[in-house]
């Protein structure tokens, strides 16, 4: 029986949509992060202390694992963006969608004008039975949740 703790959410069960299109099922997403620079601000004459103010906010680049998929639809996209397509027909919204455990959106961070900047293949060993991962990075111009 599983229970949920209060107010806490299960982290296993989300989607990934890029441009409203529900991708292939991710078996992980990292770079759900921001951080705040802050500036300090020395004022003259007095000497007791520095103001500390908030500067700019920086956000990671989102990254997205999943096994292999007859899908080349992200080294495409890779490819169109190493090879200078950075307009605004190449980057997209990408939402990551977490659901409650009753089957519920629980939270959405949607990542805006996104686009890939790395692009990693499986790696490949005779003797491994391990399912082929793909992992691409991608670079946004924000992150809104809702």
């Amino acid at each position: 029986m599983a229970t949920e703790i209060p107010d806490g959410k299960a982290s296993c069960r989300f989607y990934v949509r890029v441009d409203g299109i529900a991708q292939a099922v991710f078996t992980e997403v990292t770079g759900l992060a921001m951080e705040m620079t802050v500036d300090d601000v020395e004022e003259g004459g007095n000497n007791d202390f520095v103001h500390r103010l908030p500067g700019r906010c920086k956000v990671s680049n989102l990254t997205l694992k999943r096994g292999m998929t007859n899908s080349n639809d992200f080294l495409k996209w890779s490819i169109e963006i190493a090879q200078g397509k950075v307009d605004k027909a190449h980057k997209k919204n990408v939402q990551v969608i977490l659901y409650n455990i009753d089957g519920h959106p629980a939270i959405t961070w949607t990542f805006e004008q996104a686009y890939p900047v790395k692009w990693s293949g499986p790696q490949f060993k005779a003797d491994d039975a391990a399912v082929a991962i793909e992992t691409v990075e991608l670079a946004h111009e924000g992150m809104k949740v809702s």
